[in-house]
C-alpha cells in the first residue's frame, strides 16, 4: 500500500484515474446493444448461451414460480432470516424515502400541487459471475415496491439458489437467467418475450455499465456507477478497523480503490501495514485480493481543511468517518453514504443497515446521492386557476411572451379575459 503526500500532482492523478472509461468494453458492449435491438431474442439467447452459459430453451425463458419455490426450500433458515432481517431494515428505509404529494395555494385562485405517481414497469439488474448478490436484489426491488411500481423484472446471469429464494421472499414473478449487456439491452427495448422497461436500475461490470449508458438514449437509467471506491477519513482511531474496510471494499472488483487519507502519519503507517496483514489473510483466488494492495494508497494531508478539499472533490462512493465525535459530518457534502463512527462498518450498508448499497461512482456523487424511492416515482405538477387566478396572473405571462417573442402563449390568456 502506498503512502503518499496529499499534493495537487497526487490529487489530480486520483482525481483523473477516476474518470478513465474502457473503451474495450464499450465496444463490446455496443456490439452487443446493436444485435439484440435489431434480432430480439434470437441475439439475446446467442449471447447469453455464450457469455452466460445460458441453457434454457426460447420457449422457456422465465424462471417458474416452482423453481423459485424448490430453490427457498434448499436454502438454510439462517440465510432466510438474514434476508428477513435485511428487507425489513432496507424496506422501512425505503418507506420513509418516498416523496410526498401536496398542495398549495400561491396566490388567489392559484392552487398547485404534486401528484407521486410510480413508474409503470422496472428492470432491476442484479449482478452474477462467481457470486450472485443477493443484497442487490434487496436494495432494487424493494424500493421499487414501497413505490409501487406494478410490474418489476429482475436479471441476473447464473443466479444462485440464494438469490431464487430471495426472489421468492420478495414475490418476484418475473427473473430472467440471463446477464451482461445482452440483458441490458433486452430490457431496454424489449423483444418479443421481454416487454420494454421505463427504466433500468442496479450495477454491474464494465460491459453492462457502457450498456446502460448507450441505452440511456432510449431507455431512462438510474446512474452509470463504475468500480467501487472506499474512502476513510480520521486523524486517530483504531487502525484495524480502518484497514477492514478498505479491504473490505476492495474485494468488489479488482478496479476498486480504497483511500485513507489523515492528517497523521504515524496512522496512516499503521493503517498500510495493517492492510497488508489483512490481505495476506484472504484468498487468492479472488482476483479482487491480489490487486488490493495496488489500487488504494494512504494519503497525508498537512491539516483538516486540505483532506476535506479533496474528499468533496473525489466524491467518493463510500466515506467513513470513523471519530466523527468532533462534528466532522459537516465538512463533508459529496459521497453517496456516509459512515459515523468506529462501529459502523461500511458492510453494514452493503447488506443489512437499511441505506441503499447502489451508489454513484467517478464523483457523481457530487450531484446526486444512492438509489432510493424517489427514483422508482413520477414526480408530476397539477395546477388550476380560477377566472379570479387569470385575471390576477395574465398581464406578467403576457409580459414574458412578449418578451420571448412567443406571441400565441400571450393570446391564450387574452382569449380567456
Amino acid at each position: 500500500m502506498l503512502i503518499l503526500k496529499l499534493t495537487a500532482v497526487v490529487a489530480e492523478k486520483l482525481l483523473a484515474s477516476r474518470r478513465g472509461r474502457d473503451r474495450t468494453c464499450e465496444r463490446v458492449a455496443l456490439r452487443i446493444v446493436r444485435d439484440v435491438r435489431r434480432r430480439g431474442d434470437a441475439a439475446l439467447f446467442s449471447w447469453a448461451r455464450r457469455l452466460d452459459g445460458f441453457a434454457a430453451s426460447r420457449n422457456r425463458l422465465w424462471v417458474s414460480r416452482e423453481e423459485l419455490r424448490a430453490a427457498r426450500r434448499r436454502v438454510s433458515r439462517e440465510f432466510l432470516s438474514a434476508v428477513d432481517h435485511a428487507s425489513r431494515n432496507i424496506r422501512a428505509v425505503a418507506r420513509r424515502q418516498r416523496p410526498l404529494e401536496w398542495n398549495l395555494k400561491v396566490e388567489p385562485g392559484v392552487s398547485i400541487g404534486q401528484r407521486v405517481r410510480p413508474i409503470g414497469i422496472v428492470g432491476c439488474y442484479v449482478p452474477g459471475g462467481r457470486f450472485s448478490l443477493v443484497s442487490t436484489l434487496l436494495m432494487t426491488v424493494i424500493p421499487a415496491q414501497e413505490a409501487g411500481v406494478e410490474r418489476i423484472i429482475v436479471a441476473s446471469p447464473r443466479p444462485s439458489d440464494e438469490l431464487l429464494a430471495a426472489a421468492d421472499f420478495l414475490g418476484i414473478r418475473y427473473l430472467i437467467p440471463a446477464g451482461g449487456a445482452q440483458a441490458i439491452a433486452a430490457l431496454a427495448y424489449g423483444t418479443r418475450l421481454i416487454p420494454r422497461v421505463d427504466k433500468i436500475f442496479g450495477p454491474g461490470n464494465g460491459f453492462v455499465t457502457a450498456a446502460k449508458r448507450f441505452v440511456s438514449h432510449d431507455c431512462a437509467i438510474d446512474l452509470v456507477a463504475g468500480p467501487t471506491e472506499a474512502v476513510v477519513f480520521a486523524g486517530c482511531g483504531n487502525g484495524r478497523f480502518i484497514a477492514a474496510d478498505l479491504v473490505a471494499q476492495g474485494e468488489h472488483d479488482p478496479d476498486a480503490i480504497g483511500l485513507f487519507v489523515t492528517t497523521s502519519a504515524g496512522l496512516g503507517r499503521r493503517v498500510a501495514d495493517e492492510i497488508e496483514q489483512q490481505l495476506a489473510k484472504l484468498p487468492r483466488s479472488n482476483p479482487a485480493h491480489r490487486s488490493l494492495g495496488r489500487k488504494g494508497a494512504v494519503l497525508i494531508a498537512r491539516n483538516f481543511a486540505e483532506a476535506a478539499s479533496f474528499i468533496n472533490r473525489f466524491a467518493p462512493e463510500h466515506l467513513s468517518l470513523p471519530r466523527e465525535g468532533n462534528g466532522l459530518l459537516e465538512h463533508f457534502d459529496s459521497a453517496g453514504s456516509i459512515f459515523l463512527g468506529d462501529w459502523s462498518a461500511q458492510s453494514m450498508g452493503d447488506y443489512a443497515s437499511g441505506t441503499n448499497h447502489v451508489l454513484p461512482t467517478g464523483a457523481v456523487a457530487r450531484a446526486r446521492g444512492g438509489l432510493s424511492t424517489a427514483d422508482f416515482v413520477k414526480c408530476i405538477g397539477v395546477q388550476e386557476i380560477s377566472r379570479r387566478g387569470l385575471k390576477g396572473l395574465a398581464s406578467t405571462v403576457k409580459e414574458f411572451a412578449r418578451a420571448e417573442g412567443l406571441e400565441a402563449h400571450g393570446r391564450a390568456v387574452e382569449v380567456r379575459e
